[in-house]
């Protein structure tokens, strides 16, 4: 493998790495802030129970997620020189923006929520938690701001080598961006619910009657059966957005090579990008220009309507989109039986269920990295679309100097992952037995106490 390649491993291993943390923190911040409302509104424990049980976990997803971001920023000018050189002027205003109203607003306030709930007034408490839930949101909104011009480049032109900016407000609301912005928030708002529902439903196949759980279960499967259908419905929305934008992309997810009219939806293939087909495939007649265009007989462009070296990697794109679409079903089938259950009275007592939610805890990151692999697999070979190419901007580095780097990130990530998981379970199991305490001497207090002591 050459310097390009191994850079783009590098940054694609350690942007899948960092995401998954950003996609837990902005739907726990919140959840807890919402919890918090609650609490100061309706003067429940139950909701105070939710606070302190989920401050921890969540204080720890922020602190890797703001470690591994970090580093993504220092590797676009380690191994991506030329892309700083040419769209600096666009990605350095964005990236500061959301380091200056978002990452600021969220550590400065993060403290208050982690120490202050003995030492402020509960209703600063409060503010603080929205705060912070508010800073998750804007962080999101820069990022993806930066990521979907590089998309759908807009408001810029180029001159003397780098793009110069004409309008920020095309640069930052580009055509793609709406899309992308609340496909992303409704991914992490259900991954945090299938995270919050599983470990609800874990500890309530050990102890039928934790209040902390069949609350925390029953606001997530309430939450999930809304969202579930509107992310498939935004996806959709989402999808003819590309179709217009990037239909090269939009070929590829599909595995079709041929510009087609009423084409088939392939639900298996083995794309051959040499010979510019699929060498066997399982296809439902006219369902991918059903839903590409609303019209069954539908126009779809082919990959092969553009040069070989403008096509993208087709099977990592092709089956990245199945594994997301096929766990988005999956998750809407899970909130709905569930909600079903929850009507009936039934799902505290139904032990499939409860093991079916605790499974379902990882499908939401994968989804989403499987989404983030469609995006940014299907635009190459180009990182700012149609304009600039990958390949173009690289840094010219030593093959064996890069493939250390990644080496070393894969051993110190892998150690990471392994000491995050193992203390995550530690602090919930922990969590979940200050819970138990605190029903059996009928106060919060005691959580309380034991939380800001740990804390």
């Amino acid at each position: 493998m050459d310097s390009e390649i191994l850079s783009r491993l590098q940054f694609a291993f350690t942007l899948s790495y960092h995401i998954i943390f950003p996609t837990l923190t902005i739907g726990l911040a919140c959840y807890i802030a919402t919890m918090e409302g609650l609490w100061l509104k309706t003067a429940n424990q139950k909701y105070a129970q939710q606070v302190n049980f989920w401050l921890k976990p969540f204080a720890v997803t922020f602190g890797m997620g703001v470690v591994t971001g970090v580093v993504l920023s220092y590797e676009f000018g380690a191994n991506f020189s030329g892309f700083s050189e040419v769209a600096g002027p666009v990605i350095g205003p964005l990236m500061a923006y959301e380091v200056m109203t978002a990452f600021f607003l969220e550590a400065g306030f993060l403290g208050i929520m982690l120490f202050g709930r003995k030492r402020v007034h509960p209703k600063i408490y409060f503010g603080a938690t929205a705060t912070v839930a508010v800073g998750t949101l804007m962080s999101s909104f820069w990022i993806i701001a930066a990521n979907s011009w590089m998309q759908t480049p807009a408001g810029t032109e180029f001159v003397n080598g780098h793009f110069e900016v004409i309008s920020w407000w095309q640069v930052i609301f580009n055509p793609s961006f709406p899309y992308r912005l609340t496909h992303m928030l409704l991914a992490s708002f259900v991954t945090t619910g299938f995270v919050v529902s599983g470990v609800s439903a874990a500890i309530l196949l050990k102890s039928q009657t934790s209040t902390l759980a069949r609350l925390g279960l029953k606001q997530a499967i309430v939450a999930l059966v809304i969202l579930t259908p509107l992310q498939i419905f935004v996806g959709d929305l989402h999808g003819l957005n590309v179709k217009e934008h990037q239909p090269i992309k939009v070929a590829a997810m599909e595995g079709i090579w041929d510009t087609e009219k009423g084409a088939g939806f392939r639900i298996l293939a083995w794309p051959n990008k040499k010979e510019g087909k699929n060498d066997w495939e399982i296809t439902i007649p006219k369902l991918a220009s059903l839903i590409l265009t609303h019209d069954l007989n539908g126009e779809i462009q082919g990959l092969n309507s553009v040069p070989k070296d403008q096509i993208p990697n087709v099977g990592l794109v092709f089956y990245s989109f199945r594994v997301m679409l096929g766990l988005g079903v999956l998750m809407i089938l899970c909130a709905f039986w569930s909600g079903w259950l929850l009507i009936k009275g039934k799902l505290w007592q139904s032990t499939f269920s409860l093991k079916w939610l605790k499974l379902m805890i990882p499908s939401g990151f994968i989804a989403t990295l499987a989404g983030w692999y469609v995006a940014e697999v299907g635009r190459q070979p180009w990182v700012i679309y149609n304009l600039v190419r990958t390949h173009d901007v690289y840094s010219p580095l030593a093959a064996e100097k890069v493939a250390l780097s990644l080496t070393l990130f894969v051993v110190c990530y892998s150690v990471l992952f392994w000491a995050y998981l193992y203390f995550m379970k530690k602090i919930i199991r922990h969590g979940a037995g200050l819970a138990v305490s605190e029903q059996q001497l009928g106060s919060a207090q005691p959580i309380q106490q034991e939380v800001n002591h740990h804390v």
